[in-house]
């Protein structure tokens, strides 16, 4: 079969292609995932790097394409409930929380169902699985083709910026995967909520853009915020999303050397949004990060954000990628 038109990132043998997500394309990814390939995906939060989640092959090469370290855990994205009950042990909770936001852009942390098809590496020793269901038809279609269940971190080299387009992708992993489906800048912007459930309580992870509130009216039950200080979930580590230069939060002004990222009332060089929307905030969040990493500026200033409802989210991100490093 003739490969669509296409560009490139990297050069000689170890090309990373981009190729539109169509049905071609996507054909051509479930073939590279049957052997055990990893390939980049568009998904409604950030691009993700996808790969069989049952095969401890296809999970390692994960892992070597990212630099991600192996206690980080990753991922499972699923097709439905049943898929995501061959896997884990869903609870009455968690079936309110599904009905609630799935498929859409909410992880839970669930116990995984003995002998469930899923590497060990996955879950990087734990007794939980983490487990969505996508939204974006792009990554269902390629779930649904290759038939069993993807893990798929975020597709960037590990602790850089996550990506929200294709070309994100190709540049980060140039040279480390074969292929990128394109399918336009992701709606969402930031990597998915992750909570994980318990029996009378949820534990929220990772914010995004299922708030606290959003669950709480869902879930019927309290949510717990605080860390417990060990790596349960993907994004908890000190230093993530971050770019090559330095951040600066809560800017109003910045000097000359800085890039400057207003919001609302402070207009920077560029805005995540001019009139204060959050949900605009968090989509323009890492595509702003990725312009002024690529800018001649020495350093990147971030104008202050509110810190509630989906601003939670949005600083969290912004938290991880200022921090020492």
């Amino acid at each position: 079969m003739p490969w669509p038109p296409a560009l490139y990132s990297g050069a000689g043998v170890n090309r990373t292609r981009i190729i539109p997500a169509d049905a071609a394309g996507i054909a051509r990814a479930a073939g590279l995932i049957a052997r055990g390939l990893p390939v980049a995906v568009p998904t409604e939060t950030v691009y993700g790097l996808a790969g069989d989640a049952g095969s401890g092959e296809a999970v390692a090469a994960i892992y070597a394409a990212k630099g991600r370290p192996s206690f980080n855990p990753l991922i499972v994205h699923v097709a439905g409930l049943a898929m995501a009950e061959s896997i884990a042990l869903l609870s009455p909770l968690a079936h309110r929380l599904a009905d609630a936001y799935w498929p859409g852009p909410l992880t839970m942390v669930l116990p995984r169902v003995a002998g469930a098809p899923v590497a060990s590496l996955v879950t990087a020793g734990l007794s939980t699985v983490a487990v969505r269901e996508p939204a974006h038809p792009v990554i269902r279609a390629l779930v649904e083709a290759v038939g069993r269940p993807l893990a798929a971190p975020s597709a960037n080299a590990s602790g850089s910026i996550s990506p929200t387009r294709a070309d994100h992708a190709a540049r980060s992993l140039a040279g480390r995967i074969e292929l990128v489906l394109d399918g336009g800048a992701t709606e969402v912007g930031i990597e998915s909520t992750i909570v994980a459930v318990e029996d009378d309580r949820l534990r929220l992870l990772r914010p995004g853009s299922i708030t606290v509130e959003m669950l709480v009216q869902a879930g019927g039950v309290p949510v717990e915020t605080g860390s417990s200080g060990s790596i349960e979930a993907p994004g908890q580590m000190l230093s993530h999303y971050a770019p090559a230069k330095p951040v600066r939060l809560n800017a109003v002004e910045a000097d000359d050397s800085e890039f400057h990222i207003g919001f609302g009332p402070v207009p920077g060089r560029t805005s995540l949004s001019e009139e204060g929307d959050l949900s605009r905030a968090a989509a323009r969040l890492f595509d702003l990060l990725h312009e002024a990493d690529l800018s001649g500026f020495r350093a990147i200033a971030v104008a202050p954000i509110p810190d509630h409802g989906l601003g939670l989210a949005i600083n969290d991100r912004l938290g991880r990628a200022a921090a020492p490093r």
